[in-house]
């Protein structure tokens, strides 16, 4: 069951405790978690193979990409939080492999949406943001140690001073739609991830999404489905 509320109308305090009591009942946290996992065709992007505990990830504003960065630790068992998407499409997200049932949105924190991801990293392992206006260098760093301290990974949608990676997208190729006309079935893009702790740039083609909704490795075939160039 997904869990939705407004962080606005909500008493942090509680909720935190709340929320706290419960999942402790289902989910261990340990401190000896190396990474949370990645679909293997996005692992190439990261140090680790996967999101490391206490980091925080800056992505384009892109739906797709971070739902596929949640996907597969939803399905290895990882509580995630969305904060401040409230148009973000559950169906979506099952697509891309995430267990509504270990999902807990709070769409519309408006004005308060760094305390709600606050009061979300002290929680979830797994915590998405949407910022709701700039950040100043001291809220940023407050955040940051609050991850170190909990050992949750922070993806922000935008920009985020602290990042340790920044997840970009560009080249997109839909297939499908062949001269102008039929059903799309998928799009190509390519994923770069660079950052302070990469001395030099990855870069991943995946299908995102692909036939079945949700991140694909983009495999090689000898006769491809035509593929036509848009403009992000």
């Amino acid at each position: 069951m997904a869990v939705m509320g407004a962080a606005a109308e909500a008493d942090q305090p509680a909720m935190v405790s709340r929320l706290r009591a419960q999942i402790s009942q289902m989910q261990r946290r340990t401190a000896q978690v190396d990474a949370l996992p990645v679909h293997d065709a996005l692992a190439p992007l990261f140090p680790e193979g996967g999101l490391r505990p206490g980091a925080s990830y800056a992505l384009s504003d892109s739906a797709g990409l971070l739902l596929a960065l949640l996907g597969a630790s939803s399905q290895d068992g990882s509580w995630c939080s969305i904060v401040g998407m409230p148009d973000l499409s559950a169906e979506a997200a099952e697509a891309y492999g995430i267990d509504l049932a270990r999902l807990v949105l709070i769409p519309q924190p408006g004005e308060r949406w760094l305390q709600a991801a606050s009061s979300a990293v002290e929680v979830f392992p797994l915590v998405a943001v949407r910022p709701h206006r700039a950040t100043t260098s001291a809220e940023v760093a407050r955040l940051e140690a609050r991850l170190r301290d909990r050992g949750s990974a922070l993806l922000v949608v935008g920009a985020w001073s602290g990042a340790d990676l920044s997840l970009t997208m560009s080249a997109p190729e839909w297939s499908g739609i062949g001269q102008g006309h039929g059903l799309i079935s998928s799009r190509a893009v390519s994923v770069a991830a660079a950052g302070r702790r990469m001395p030099r740039s990855r870069t991943v083609r995946v299908l995102l999404p692909g036939p079945s909704g949700g991140v694909e490795r983009l495999e090689t075939r000898a006769h491809r489905p035509h593929l036509r160039a848009v403009s992000a």
